[in-house]
């Protein structure tokens, strides 16, 4: 059992370490980085040194390491990516800040330092994939800012490796940042913009997530007529099957099971009766290795069940989402689980 300071005494703590006259322990380090989920760097307000150049020597020396980045490293990268991305599904993201800030930086030094179009185009579609990956984590753990930063800079690598369906799908989800900070009209804009740059470039599935975002979206900033079109929409063009992974699109789960799920989720936000049944099908048939999606449908059926004045069921489910948000440290879903229970 971890020991701390009484309340009294962490206010005092904190107004210290903000003003710098107290160093924070690494005791509190722990916490407080699990909590905001920050960095050693950012908690503790260093930076780098500035690197000193050895002239040209050094400029060479890197584009040197540069071009030795082959197709097998260029895997690596990705096989990185796709373990981050598995581990932050089961275990959420303040445990992968570091991890996921170092792997950041070596794809983006890999492609600062590449010359050729052949060696840079690869290496800019493996940062796209994680600098989306890493935006959603930090979405995840209230980082909003570095989140942002995140999928700009994967647009912008997605830009650079002429993936069109990595562009529209880091443009979907950085419409999820806008959405949260209360602007959903422009994040519905932004979604559909996304679906635009795709074209006719992107796979049938990611083409049904588009829809499903939009309509998540549209539900949020009040256009239910514009979200069951979305809805309709996904539903037309999902691939059958049971199949959730689009092997053009590694970070795109979806298939009829998920898209329940989603419709659920939209139907909810709207207080629509029919929800309910179609998030407990989607709830029964959920694969258990995703977590921090079972929260979001746990905080989706008691939202369903408090527009039927159902409080007895939302709090039961509320009080899963709570256990499941502890688990993965999901600040974006504490966050909406405290809003629902102010409901209660």
């Amino acid at each position: 059992m971890l020991t701390i300071a009484s309340t009294a005494s962490l206010r005092v703590y904190v107004s210290e370490w903000e003003n710098g006259k107290r160093p924070i322990s690494e005791r509190y380090a722990k916490i407080l980085r699990a909590l905001l989920g920050v960095t050693d760097a950012e908690l503790y307000g260093r930076h780098s040194a500035p690197v000193e150049a050895d002239g040209y020597d050094d400029l060479v020396t890197r584009i040197d390491a540069a071009r030795s980045v082959s197709v097998t490293m260029v895997k690596t990268f990705m096989d990185q990516t796709e373990l981050l991305r598995t581990v932050d599904r089961q275990m959420g993201a303040t445990s992968l800040v570091d991890q996921m800030t170092g792997h950041l930086s070596t794809l983006e030094d890999a492609l600062t330092f590449s010359v050729l179009p052949d060696t840079r185009r690869p290496v800019a579609r493996a940062l796209a994939g994680a600098a989306t990956l890493a935006a959603w984590q930090a979405l995840d753990v209230g980082a909003v800012e570095r989140a942002w930063r995140h999928y700009e800079l994967g647009k912008q690598a997605a830009k650079e490796a002429d993936e069109p369906m990595y562009l529209a799908h880091a443009t979907a989800e950085q419409a999820y940042v806008l959405c949260d900070a209360g602007r959903p009209a422009t994040a519905v804009e932004l979604v559909r913009d996304a679906q635009r740059v795709g074209g006719t470039a992107m796979s049938p599935r990611l083409r049904a997530w588009l829809y499903a975002a939009e309509a998540e979206i549209c539900a949020k900033a009040g256009m239910p007529e514009e979200c069951r079109r979305a809805l309709d929409n996904a539903v037309c063009l999902l691939p059958s099957g049971e199949e959730a992974r689009d092997p053009d699109m590694l970070s795109i789960f979806l298939n009829e099971g998920h898209l329940a799920r989603w419709r659920g989720n939209a139907l909810a936000l709207l207080g629509d009766d029919d929800a309910v049944d179609g998030l407990y099908v989607a709830l029964d048939s959920a694969d258990p290795t995703f977590v921090r999606a079972t929260a979001g449908m746990r905080c989706d059926l008691a939202q369903a069940h408090l527009a039927r004045g159902e409080y007895d069921q939302a709090h039961a489910h509320l009080r899963q989402a709570r256990l499941l948000a502890n688990r993965t440290g999901s600040v974006r879903h504490r966050r909406r689980i405290e809003q629902l229970t102010q409901r209660l």
